[in-house]
């Protein structure tokens, strides 16, 4: 069982877009289910999880309208306005959708420590209420307040998004292995090994995945393609090849534990809903 733990689609001009745009042409077109059959059939994937890429509950509707027809999909993570004072009714609302399993705020783009002001208090409330997954889209600049987050609400389970986004193209480690590791030391935080080649620029990114493995170990490390934003640097197929080698000296049970197993335990797929 492998599954692809983060993977977007999307229609230009449409569902709210506004990501991505035309100076973009590898991925400045729709991308959507038929063509995830056909990138994913060739690796053996059995299901993904697609996350959102609008900061739009339209384009939330839209991937769990998705979702409902395609058995692929086996978990979507949404986006609502976490600021908002209507933002704990609108995550009841959303936890009751089939396959949605959690909700990702885009905090890349926002300032450092945006999520820790108080109105965002009711909405991380309410998420660790629901066992909603807080997908974490970050820089190294956001971890201090991701942590902070872990440690405040012990039972909210949160994901971070492509290792945190570290360095790679400056040739850096720190500040951001430190920074990741304290995080990790929260057991209710995982990490997701993806993006990691958008952020290479073509240099090596071995030594990162290892810091990744030792921080989050094996049972808190998910797989994800990042597709189709992997297509500004490579292809699904390359990811994915680059990963199954980086896993082949690893156990068997780690390898499937990070292919897939940690993706299908923490995102909670209702098999008996996915047959239905």
């Amino acid at each position: 069982m492998i599954i692809d733990a983060h993977q977007h689609l999307w229609q230009i001009g449409r569902n709210d877009h506004s990501w991505p745009t035309p100076d973009l042409p590898e991925i400045y077109r729709d991308f959507v289910a038929a063509d995830l059959r056909e990138v994913t059939a060739d690796c053996g994937v059995t299901g993904t999880v697609l996350v959102q890429s609008q900061p739009s509950e339209t384009d939330t509707m839209w991937m769990l309208s998705l979702a409902k027809a395609e058995p692929l999909i086996k978990a979507v993570v949404g986006w609502t306005d976490f600021a908002s004072p209507k933002a704990p009714d609108r995550i009841a609302y959303l936890s009751r959708q089939p396959k949605l399993k959690g909700l990702r705020p885009m905090l890349q783009g926002l300032a450092d420590h945006w999520i820790l002001q108080d109105a965002c208090r009711p909405a991380l409330e309410e998420m660790t209420t629901r066992g909603l997954i807080f997908d974490a889209l970050v820089f190294t600049r956001h971890l201090a307040a991701i942590d902070r987050i872990a440690r405040d609400y012990p039972t909210l389970r949160i994901i971070i998004d492509h290792g945190a986004k570290p360095p790679i193209a400056a040739g850096e480690m720190q500040p951001w292995a430190d920074q990741i590791s304290r995080v990790a030391e929260n057991p209710n935080v995982a990490c997701k090994l993806s993006g990691l080649l958008t952020e290479a620029d073509g240099l090596p990114i071995t030594s990162y995945a290892d810091h990744l493995f030792a921080a989050f170990g094996a049972d808190r490390l998910l797989w994800g393609s990042d597709w189709p934003v992997v297509l500004l640097k490579d292809s699904y197929r390359a990811w994915f090849d680059w990963t199954s080698a980086w896993l082949a000296d690893k156990d068997t049970l780690i390898r499937d534990a990070i292919l897939g197993g940690n993706a299908r335990r923490l995102y909670a797929f209702d098999e008996a809903l996915q047959n239905a």
